[in-house]
């Protein structure tokens, strides 16, 4: 049976997809023939030829990852899709559909939204398909059968990572177009800032790979070719002894690599620091979010900006880069706040671009904020909203009006030197 999964990322250029990647393997790896769609904005994709791919292919299962940002264009392929076999199943996934309300399956053209990790979910759904009742006795997901919405038992996926085929080793991808590998070394963040998804949708938890199954992959990939990595670990360096052991071992195998790893800044040493140097990390980024402490304990960033600009010093004096993750549109946070985090970022050095451009604080399905929005001041804007979207940044603040909000966007992308791309979502 044929799998198709999609990554549809029309706001920049083509990235290696690794969480449908992990899918990929996982189906792959229980005899299913999946290939994976990567749509960037660099991609060479007409209506004629995506018409075409799904007309040959035949799909019985497309399994698209989800955000706020794209998900109009995920609901038009859908509807694509469905107008080319009206009996192809669609099921989505990732960060949107999570916590997204089960109503809003009555108005999106798909039969499936996932309620957790992947890859046991897309398992079922494609078993359930293959064995001619697509909707008997899966699991993990909110499906929609005869116009009804039912929910199916939750799954358990790995304590373990290492038990999901790697989407490397296994061949899922195409490299063609990639100038970067992604690469996870976990999975989940045990912290709780206010405004993130992932802690909720990780349950405080956080899963490891191994040392030796992270070695496998980076060995497998400098061979092919491909010697630049961007880990996407929220925490990469949450269990020090650990990090200190993989960092010890891609300087002991002379890999001429480099690095992009994201971390928090209390997990941030002098002897990490000069050890993350040597085995080739050029970009360290952490997370500010604002220059206001008042404003860092109403989120609950757990860090002050004393401690984080100790870790920044760390990393530039080993001749790291540094990017700084930052909000605007914060609960309590003023526009004389908003404008101390700009100063703060170019008073350190830091160049605005790339994952240091600032965007608006946005209210995803599932944090903290979104569940409590009143209690922290926000204030969404009187519209109209279909039960796929959250409040996004279609708010106001008790501190700062809309335009104010709309303001500090503006002088943020006026001193940015690449105008405000790749901005992080």
């Amino acid at each position: 049976m044929n799998v198709l999964l999609m990554e549809i990322n029309p706001f920049s250029e083509e990235s290696i997809p690794i969480s449908i990647g992990y899918i990929g393997a996982f189906l792959k790896k229980n005899g299913f023939n999946v290939k994976i769609l990567n749509i960037g904005e660099n991609t060479n994709l007409s209506k004629l030829s995506l018409y075409n791919f799904i007309s040959e292919f035949k799909p019985r299962l497309v399994g698209i990852s989800t955000y706020q940002r794209n998900i109009l264009y995920v609901i038009a392929i859908s509807k694509f899709i469905k107008a080319i076999d009206k009996e192809t199943k669609i099921v989505l996934g990732g960060p949107q559909t999570t916590f997204m309300p089960a109503i809003a399956l009555k108005y999106m053209p798909v039969d499936y939204i996932c309620r957790g990790e992947g890859e046991f979910t897309a398992l079922s759904i494609a078993q359930a398909i293959e064995g001619g009742d697509p909707f008997s006795n899966i699991m993990g997901v909110t499906y929609k059968a005869d116009g009804e919405i039912f929910d199916g038992k939750p799954t358990v996926p790995h304590d373990d990572l290492d038990l999901y085929p790697s989407p490397h080793l296994d061949g899922v991808f195409d490299y063609k177009n990639i100038k970067e590998a992604i690469l996870l070394t976990s999975r989940g963040c045990p912290f709780n800032c206010i405004f993130c998804y992932t802690p909720h949708a990780s349950h405080h938890k956080i899963r490891f790979h191994s040392i030796e199954r992270v070695m496998e992959e980076i060995k497998w990939l400098v061979k092919r070719g491909i010697n630049r990595f961007w880990f996407a670990d929220p925490n990469f360096s949450f269990d020090i002894g650990r990090v200190h052991s993989l960092l010890d071992k891609i300087i002991e195998s002379n890999l001429k690599i480099h690095m992009w790893i994201e971390t928090r800044a209390d997990f941030m040493d002098k002897e990490l620091a000069k050890k993350m140097k040597m085995a080739g990390v050029h970009t360290v980024a952490y997370g500010l979010e604002s220059a206001s402490e008042r404003v860092l304990k109403i989120i609950n960033k757990g860090i002050s900006l004393k401690r984080l600009e100790e870790a920044i010093y760390l990393t530039q004096g080993y001749d790291m880069d540094v990017e700084l993750f930052s909000l605007f549109g914060l609960p309590g946070e003023t526009m004389e706040d908003a404008l101390k985090t700009i100063m703060f970022v170019e008073g350190h050095g830091v160049k605005i671009k790339g994952n240091s451009n600032a965007q608006q604080m946005q209210l995803y399905f599932g944090s903290t904020i979104t569940r409590n929005y009143s209690k922290y001041g926000i204030r969404p804007l009187k519209e109209r909203r279909p039960p796929y979207l959250s409040i996004g940044d279609r708010y106001e603040t008790d501190a700062m009006s809309y335009k104010e909000i709309l303001k500090i966007k503006a002088i943020w992308r006026k001193r940015s030197l690449d105008k405000g791309k790749r901005i992080v979502s």
